[in-house]
């Protein structure tokens, strides 16, 4: 017997499908643990690696090689530009979220995805930051995500899509709701 694969926008349809289904048969595969381990070289520089992480239930170390994202300032800032700085990459982030969940859904509605696009723009003023405010936040103070699709699917249904995605998005739910950070020194 030959069976095809139903790929949809590089998705794997049925894997994702019964991913979703063996969740609802036991909630603990949802669970996972990620983690980083960041590690100053010079100014402004870091350097963060990630490799493995938990779930599905087990430790995860299927990753071939570990993963490495430099972090750094601009030049006016005082870096070197070795890479995005902090809030540049949780723009990145929030867009690579964002953009996963709106194609995995629109994968498994049957929608074929010819582009996408989300430009961010994160409005910060430094003061708070540099020390210069008690009043003033010290994260961004507003994001704008703006995108767009060429689908194969009507403009209303990429709407509705896109509000389910806004729904279940993990970075952006934790960039708009509180999350617990335990900060202490090892």
């Amino acid at each position: 017997m030959n069976t095809k694969t139903n790929i949809k926008n590089g998705v794997n349809v049925d894997n994702l499908i019964g991913t979703i289904e063996a969740i609802k048969g036991d909630s603990e595969i949802a669970k996972f643990k990620f983690r980083s381990q960041t590690n100053w070289i010079n100014g402004g520089h870091c350097q963060t690696k990630i490799k493995d992480f938990y779930g599905a239930k087990t430790e995860n170390t299927s990753r071939k090689k570990v993963l490495i994202i430099e972090g750094d300032e601009p030049a006016i800032l005082l870096g070197s530009d070795n890479g995005a700085n902090a809030v540049e990459a949780l723009l990145h982030a929030l867009a690579s979220c964002l953009c996963t969940g709106f194609v995995y859904n629109a994968s498994a509605q049957n929608i074929t995805i010819k582009s996408l696009q989300f430009n961010l723009e994160g409005n910060i003023d430094l003061e708070a930051f540099l020390g210069l405010s008690d009043t003033k936040r010290a994260g961004y103070e507003n994001i704008t995500v703006a995108y767009s699709v060429d689908a194969d699917a009507p403009k209303e249904q990429l709407e509705k899509l896109f509000e389910h995605v806004k729904k279940t998005s993990p970075v952006l739910d934790m960039i708009c709701n509180p999350v617990p950070v335990s900060l202490k020194m090892v």
